[in-house]
């Protein structure tokens, strides 16, 4: 088995939930990875429910530095997916509508080799268990195992051209499936965006997982990003397409509002948001404030992808 060293900011396996619960549920995982302390208490609601995760898993060593992971219940009970509606437990309470077999990601665009990926496609590639905190605008914040393969393997089996600059990223829309969409909350489907660096950084994430299970419908399925520097809105969910573009992409809360939604989103403690704060943060499950981490804690590995930038402009 292959273990994979973390820097010290990223979060740890120390974070997770109770050593026997998670070990009852990793047992059943198919390649036998290996029993870490890592977990996640409560079980998924609603209609949603994950089956055991069958793939094998590249797990990392345990890091000192870090908080206490986000209890499975929490994580999968208090959601932003507006395709679902627009209260924290919409998601979990709707998302059993969608059908995530057969599912495909289209990728083209400034790409040699442009490519349609099935799930299992996806599933074949090597895929490793990464304990990332996730920060959302709205001033909450999460720590979750995520279960996926870093962006930039998928981006390589397409070559992208010269002329890939950005990449956009667009989620299902289909109101069969999606009840939320019937509400003109934002412009459908939505949309997000990465600079093709941002993209290619081996932190971004293509997730199909988490707490050691396949991956909720509420919390993204089948397949979702996660860019654990940035704003938790630029994870998009569900994605069906991803295209390598010579333009920086429309991203739907920018297209919004864009005075309150830049481009880049990251984690920022020095720039508010015009209706609340960024200097702190609530973990979902504790009372208490706690200050907010430039770069969501992870500016070792993500600052110099910024390097004479001003971030009060580029927020």
């Amino acid at each position: 088995m292959l273990i994979k060293v973390r820097s010290a900011s990223q979060a740890s396996e120390n974070e997770v939930t109770p050593r026997g619960l998670f070990l009852s549920r990793r047992s059943i995982i198919a390649g036998g990875a290996a029993a870490l302390a890592l977990g996640g208490t409560g079980v998924l609601p609603g209609p949603a429910l994950a089956a055991p995760f069958q793939a094998p898993l590249t797990v990392s060593p345990k890091d000192p530095k870090m908080d206490a992971q986000t209890p499975m219940k929490s994580a999968t009970s208090y959601n932003n997916f507006y395709e679902f509606g627009t209260d924290k437990t919409d998601p979990s309470e709707n998302a059993g509508t969608l059908r995530t077999r057969p599912w495909e990601i289209a990728v083209d665009g400034e790409a040699g080799k442009p490519t349609t990926f099935g799930i299992e496609d996806l599933l074949a590639f090597p895929l490793e268990e990464r304990v990332y905190r996730l920060r959302c605008v709205e001033g909450w914040s999460m720590v979750i195992p995520w279960i996926g393969f870093p962006l930039a393997e998928l981006l390589k089996r397409v070559d992208p051209t010269g002329n890939a600059k950005y990449v956009a990223f667009q989620t299902l829309a289909d109101r069969s499936q999606m009840p939320g969409l019937k509400y003109p909350v934002l412009q459908w489907p939505y949309v997000e965006g990465l600079r093709m660096d941002e993209a290619m950084h081996p932190l971004t994430l293509l997730a199909v997982g988490m707490y050691g299970e396949t991956l909720p419908n509420q919390n993204g399925a089948p397949v979702r990003l996660v860019v654990p520097w940035k704003y938790g809105f630029k994870s998009i969910k569900s994605v069906v397409r991803i295209t390598l573009t010579k333009d920086q992409p429309p991203t739907s809360w920018n297209r919004s509002q864009p005075r309150e939604y830049g481009f880049y989103s990251n984690v920022n403690p020095e720039v508010d948001h015009p209706r609340w704060s960024q200097a702190t943060e609530r973990r979902v499950g504790e009372f208490s404030r706690r200050k907010t981490l430039p770069f969501n804690g992870y500016g070792e590995e993500v600052a110099s992808l910024y390097a004479g930038m001003d971030l009060r402009k580029n927020y």
